[in-house]
């Protein structure tokens, strides 16, 4: 039998969200709806909860990072069942218009009504063009809450991907944040002989030389610029990783690319937000400067194949769990700087017998 209601946090605006007693949603034709294990804080929800975001409409249910187990399936649904424990991201592509036609499916022109949100609750609903696409069974040895990360993990390889790091490169990445420590793995991965991480907390900076970084450098200390050029012959990196996302970072990340290589603009800025950039720089030394954003269906295969594989240990960036109740109050501490990311549980102990024992019930 099929509970009814289920505790979620609810988006109210910027800076409030809400605790309330929800309706479970039940699935439609080639849905799933899973019981949430683990959810997983984020820089998005973060940017979202401090100051809004366009995609982030007061009364949804807040946030997108999850793993559990499917609790329904709907009608037509013949690959999964009732009990499999999953992981999905927060998009699919339609693969029918003019970008994703020709492979760009980040920019799918129907991306905006293809999000999935509502992770920070007991259950969610996964629409049908996710579970089609972008939802994975958990690799046996992974626990739940490193699953949830491939949102994530899959648009941090994007970004390194695209910035062709090669065998021997030198790879520069301004920020230390959840992405920054996570492209320094595939960076890694890829072939780079040398990450070099700029940030300003030296905590940040430490996890990031624990993750594989050769050099770090507190932008507290004094020229980020003279320091990777001190460690590239005067140069410059081959590949520099923008994922700070200030306007300043952006400059930086061209200034610190050599003549020849690509710099990678990841982190997003707000709307309309102008900067300026080095045109002598980019005409006479050739650099490519590269926008990234989002993730596609190959990508998300990456990431799981990335965290199967033990290639990142996802541990590395979860500092511990929170309650559902608890989730504003683990936003406010990633504010803080105390922690890079959370694992959220949203069900309580009750609910985890009653899940265990069939309820909800699959649907067809």
């Amino acid at each position: 039998m099929t509970r009814a209601s289920m505790r979620a946090q609810i988006f109210q605006g910027p800076g409030r969200l809400e605790l309330h007693e929800v309706p479970v949603p039940q699935p439609g034709p080639g849905e799933v709806v899973v019981c949430v294990r683990a959810a997983l804080t984020c820089g998005t929800d973060l940017k979202g909860w401090k100051r809004g975001h366009r995609l982030f409409a007061p009364g949804m249910i807040y946030g997108h990072e999850f793993a559990g187990e499917i609790a329904m399936v709907g009608a037509g649904v013949s690959k999964w069942r009732a009990g499999d424990t999953v992981t999905a991201v927060n998009s699919a592509p339609c693969n029918e218009c003019f970008y994703c036609r020709r492979g760009q499916q980040q920019l799918c022109e129907d991306l905006e009504n293809r999000f999935n949100w509502g992770a920070f609750a007991e259950y969610i609903r996964v629409p049908a063009h996710i579970v089609a696409q972008n939802m994975y069974a958990v690799p046996a040895g992974v626990p739940l809450a490193h699953a949830g990360i491939i949102e994530p993990l899959a648009c941090a390889i994007h970004g390194v991907d695209v910035g062709r790091v090669r065998f021997g490169d030198t790879v520069a990445i301004l920020g230390a944040g959840a992405q920054s420590l996570m492209q320094i793995r595939i960076a890694r991965a890829m072939g780079a002989a040398q990450v070099l991480v700029v940030g300003r907390s030296r905590g940040r900076l430490e996890r990031a030389r624990a993750m594989g970084a050769d050099h770090v450098f507190s932008a507290l200390d004094g020229d980020a610029l003279a320091f990777v050029r001190a460690h590239t012959a005067g140069r410059g990196a081959d590949v520099t990783l923008e994922a700070a996302g200030v306007a300043e970072t952006w400059q930086q990340a061209l200034a610190m690319t050599r003549p020849g290589g690509t710099a990678v603009m990841f982190s997003g800025l707000p709307g309309g937000a102008q900067v300026p950039l080095d045109a002598t720089k980019l005409h006479y030394g050739q650099v490519a400067v590269q926008g990234i954003f989002h993730h596609t269906p190959r990508y998300v295969e990456m990431a799981l194949h990335m965290l199967a594989s033990g290639a990142l240990d996802a541990g590395a960036l979860i500092d511990g769990a929170i309650s559902l109740e608890q989730v504003e109050d683990g936003l406010r501490r990633m504010d803080r700087g105390e922690v890079v990311k959370l694992a959220v549980a949203a069900q309580q102990p009750a609910d985890r017998s009653r899940a265990a024992s069939g309820e909800p019930a699959a649907v067809s």
